[in-house]
């Protein structure tokens, strides 16, 4: 394995996040984090600023580079010769759906092959929406997600705040 995509929101990266992605790049010559463009969907990052939060907290590994995409994951690994799309599991639950991704992917590009990881279990209850959800009723995250993700994050509840 030379090349492989880890996607996802990301909004904002997690410790979990971080876990997988120091995995990954110890298998393999290069990682891409890639950022998933969802129009349907309105982060409380924009893609800049989740960009800026996960290549700081990657930057001790130096095969990992983060990109934005939009449309279907499988064209852009066939796009930019990615044939090993990396998932983390937490739960049971996360399988089901991760599969049928899975074996869409495989169906839209042949060569792509999806690696489940299984997370580490300090993070399995972990997800980005938990955290903002914590951190919006002033719950503690701070150890939950990287140092300058934590900033960013309260500073943007406190200006959310300040708009009622």
């Amino acid at each position: 394995m030379n090349r492989a995509v880890y996607p996802g929101s990301f909004d904002p990266i997690t410790n979990g996040h971080i876990d997988v992605i120091e995995r990954v790049a110890g298998m393999v010559e290069h990682v891409t984090v890639a950022i998933l463009i969802n129009a349907k969907k309105q982060g409380l990052f924009s893609l800049e600023e989740r960009k800026e939060l996960i290549l700081d907290a990657v930057k001790h590994l130096d095969n990992v580079e983060v990109v934005c995409f939009s449309g279907l994951l499988a064209d852009y690994c066939r796009d930019n010769h990615i044939d090993v799309i990396v998932r983390g599991l937490r739960a049971v639950s996360d399988y089901e759906y991760e599969i049928q991704m899975a074996q869409m992917n495989r169906k839209l590009y042949p060569k792509a092959e999806t690696i489940f990881l299984m997370t580490n279990p300090i993070y399995a209850y972990l997800s980005s929406s938990l955290v903002k959800e914590v951190a919006g009723f002033s719950g503690c995250v701070s150890d939950l997600i990287p140092e300058l993700a934590y900033k960013k994050l309260i500073e943007k509840l406190h200006d959310e705040r300040d708009d009622f």
